[in-house]
């Protein structure tokens, strides 16, 4: 069997890119989609030069899991996996496959680089910039999420250098076959983890497209999360949700019993968080903040009120904070998120005061309540300070886009001068799109994102794709 080293993992990509781009692939059915003329160049099943599949079969370290069907018209899905270092530093040995998805549409066009910053999504799905621009899509699933698990326990290698190091792996294998202009992109920690490559590999891609994505510089303040929270919307509102907050740890136990019932149907329970009182209690804590990120403020008439029963309750703080995110069955997946933030990326603190004498539990909220207590975490106070200097200090082709109404970027990016923007929807949340920004905004960020894609139109309407 082949065994894959670091060594061959990192110049394999180099010397097989002329075998890749001998290949042909590709058409312009993506004008239709987009409203740009087509470039010369063959369809998304090549014509006079081959296929696309062949091209990918010939990428060291790649391999072609499946093809999907479902893409739109003119674009063909793929399911990759990518023998990756575990340790790009090489002190650590050994490899592990990481999950890619490809929409192709042609060689001509632009390449989206995409991430959740989690699982992949499985769907051929476009991301905005994908559509506005009608180009190829290439989506990188982060390490340790979904299929993408180094081999043994621990996180010791989930870092944002590590992560970044695997983009700029993926974007080194597959520039020969994609020569155009390259975009990255990404909404929250997507969002983030599209900043954070380009902080370490600024020259990988053309430019980033960076929606919803916080910055908590230091982990230690949390005054703008406290600030946004208690002047978001208006003073009727905030107190609703305050209200509604007492009233459901004044039902406690009748709530928490539910809760617990619910998870047993469902043969989950709450080992990671610790019972189901303190999933309980993080949900209730954390409803403001997931109130605002999703919603609106038309969204308040549903708020229950001072004489709502218990099943009103339970069903908007199921709705609103997702309580089945609390127990095993769906928190055992996002167990490295949280290490995350609790090792790298920091988290927001909760104002209490107002919910005195019903709280149980210190604390609940941070990261370390959802990550098991045998993995060590030890925080890296010099991680976001380092990406947030870069962003000011060095960083070009950035763009920032944010919702005025969405608590998670109280702490936000602040670009420097050189071909990067910060641009504000107001009214639009934590799923805002480029489409949700008013003119003259709007017509800028088209105009930046057709200058790293190399095209000379966009279309004039937006699309979301993005959330």
């Amino acid at each position: 069997m082949h065994m894959w080293t670091r060594r061959n993992l990192l110049t394999s990509a180099v010397t097989a890119l002329s075998a890749a781009t001998a290949v042909t692939a590709g058409g312009a059915a993506a004008a239709a989609a987009t409203g740009m003329p087509a470039r010369v160049g063959s369809g998304a099943r090549g014509s006079g030069g081959g296929d696309i599949a062949a091209a990918l079969a010939a990428l060291p370290g790649l391999r072609i899991i499946e093809e999907r069907e479902g893409a739109e018209p003119g674009y063909r899905f793929f399911v990759l996996g990518l023998r990756q270092p575990i340790d790009h530093t090489g002190r650590t040995p050994g490899t592990f496959e990481q999950r890619l998805t490809l929409l192709h549409t042609s060689r001509d066009r632009p390449t989206v680089l995409f991430s959740t910053g989690y699982a992949a999504t499985l769907s051929p799905r476009r991301s905005e910039p994908a559509v506005l621009l009608g180009a190829n899509q290439l989506q990188v699933e982060h390490r340790y999420f979904g299929d993408s698990v180094p081999p043994g326990t621990g996180f010791a290698h989930l870092t944002v250098r590590q992560a970044a190091d695997d983009h700029h792996r993926v974007v080194r294998l597959f520039r020969g076959l994609y020569p155009g202009g390259w975009v990255s992109t990404g909404s929250s920690k997507g969002g983030m983890v599209s900043v954070y490559h380009r902080r370490f590999h600024p020259h990988d891609v053309d430019g980033t497209v960076a929606y919803s994505a916080p910055d908590n510089v230091d982990d230690r303040d949390d005054s703008a999360y406290l600030r946004f929270l208690e002047t978001v919307g208006t003073p009727d509102i905030r107190e609703a949700l305050r209200d509604v907050q007492r009233q459901a740890l004044a039902l406690r136990t009748e709530l928490v019993a539910r809760y617990a019932d619910r998870a047993s149907a469902d043969g989950t329970g709450f080992r990671i968080v610790g019972s189901a009182d303190r999933a309980f209690e993080a949900a209730v804590l954390r409803a403001p903040f997931m109130f605002w990120q999703r919603g609106n403020p038309g969204d308040a008439a549903g708020i229950p009120g001072p004489a709502a029963s218990a099943d009103a309750l339970y069903t908007w703080l199921d709705r609103v904070t997702g309580l089945n995110l609390y127990t095993d069955a769906v928190a055992r997946d996002f167990i490295p998120y949280f290490y995350q933030l609790g090792t790298e990326m920091g988290y927001f603190d909760v104002a209490t005061d107002y919910l005195a004498g019903l709280l149980r539990y210190p604390g609940v909220t941070e990261p370390r309540s959802f990550v098991p207590r045998d993995i060590p975490m030890r925080f890296d106070r010099d991680a976001m300070p380092d990406i947030d200097h870069w962003v000011r200090r060095h960083g070009s082709g950035t763009l920032f886009v944010n919702g005025g109404q969405d608590p998670a970027v109280a702490e936000h990016f602040r670009p420097g001068p050189r071909d990067s923007r910060l641009l504000w929807a107001p009214e639009a949340n934590h799923g805002v799109a480029l489409s949700d920004l008013t003119e003259p905004d709007r017509t800028e960020a088209l105009e930046m994102l057709a200058q790293w894609g190399g095209v000379t139109a966009l279309p004039g309407a937006g699309a979301r794709g993005i959330g």
